[in-house]
């Protein structure tokens, strides 16, 4: 009988990864929403003790979208902004690159200068015709527009996204509730306890990690910003982004807005300012932000997270990804329940 069990939930296994497989475009604005919903419910929870849980709804999901929209309005037209200015002077940049750095280069590796790259028709082209793409967002509109289905693709999740997260925001503890009570009764407590070490993992990974990520992209951009760097804002995000993986936020940012800086400048002072607030950033992310926003509570090593979410996304595209870390949250307390198990066992005592 225990052996069937296996075999039903390894079936069931295979069936929900094939489904997730096959159904993965239209499941991607509903586990977005689910993790939009996942992420607001404690504080609906929290604001239900004093007002009705509609309202708590209401505010919460106002308050949610909101802070989303504003930043998108006032980060796109910044981004554009710095963007046009950056392909204005990039002719020049590439032209101080094929004078200074391709003879250096070409040193290096021992062959001819230019290496058979044309620098200098590429900078005639990008200087000519630049002004003729009408600025990034025209030239994002257009391609996007040349598939109608895309266009109607994305206004779809657009819409669906809130409405979803809305509904979700309203009935999940509801939803925990009715699939508390479909639990085997014998298995109910040891699920019922795996469920809230994993939820306890997940939570304090993707609440606090999030805002250590939009402080360090913060601290970034501003700190790129005053040392005057072109697209500090695109280069502090992304820094702000992968600092989920210790150091690698720091490693991506120094390299990218380090090189841009070098080009930019053609001088080394303003690249050990940008050094600099990369130093600042790595010791407020040691000493200040992940110790009270994050704390040791994660459980999930780094290379864990680094694998779940590429093996996600090889498996299951942007669908995996989502999916990646609630499921090594629930591998990993899975993987400490086993430990502790083993390590309570007469073979590991026999041992």
């Amino acid at each position: 009988m225990r052996h069937e069990r296996v075999w039903l939930l390894l079936a069931l296994a295979l069936l929900g990864a094939g489904l997730i497989y096959l159904l993965g475009p239209v499941l991607t604005p509903f586990l977005s929403a689910a993790l939009l919903a996942y992420l607001g419910n404690p504080l609906v929870n929290r604001l239900a003790g004093r007002l009705a849980r509609p309202l708590a709804v209401s505010l919460v999901f106002v308050l949610l979208f909101g802070a989303l929209i504003l930043a998108i309005l006032i980060l796109i037209p910044v981004l554009e902004s710095q963007i046009r200015s950056f392909v204005q002077r990039l002719p020049g940049y590439l032209d101080w690159g094929q004078r200074h750095l391709l003879p250096l280069v070409a040193g290096l590796i021992d062959s001819e200068p230019g290496g058979g790259l044309d620098i200098q028709r590429l900078r005639e082209a990008l200087a000519a015709h630049w002004q003729q793409a009408g600025g990034l967002a025209a030239g994002l509109f257009k391609a996007l527009s040349s598939s109608g289905l895309v266009i109607f693709g994305v206004l779809a999740n657009l819409v669906l996204i809130p409405v979803v997260t809305f509904y979700l925001l309203r009935d999940w503890n509801r939803l925990v509730a009715g699939i508390h009570e479909l639990l085997p009764r014998p298995l109910e407590p040891r699920i019922a306890h795996l469920a809230r070490e994993a939820d306890s993992t997940l939570s304090a990974f993707l609440r606090g990690q999030l805002l250590v990520m939009l402080a360090l992209g913060t601290v970034y951009a501003i700190g790129l910003y005053w040392v005057g760097l072109d697209l500090a804002l695109l280069f502090g995000m992304i820094a702000g982004l992968v600092s989920f993986v210790p150091y690698l936020g720091v490693i991506v940012g120094v390299l990218l807005a380090g090189g841009a800086a070098l080009v930019q400048f053609q001088e080394l002072l303003p690249l050990i300012g940008v050094l600099a607030v990369f130093g600042v950033g790595q010791l407020l992310e040691s000493f200040l932000l992940t110790p009270y926003l994050v704390g040791d509570r994660i459980g999930l090593h780094p290379v864990a997270v680094i694998f779940a979410v590429m093996a996600g996304g090889a498996l299951f595209g942007f669908v995996g990804v989502l999916l990646a870390l609630p499921v090594a949250a629930v591998v990993m307390v899975g993987v400490r329940e086993l430990r502790a198990h083993y390590l309570d066992s007469d073979l590991y005592r026999e041992a």
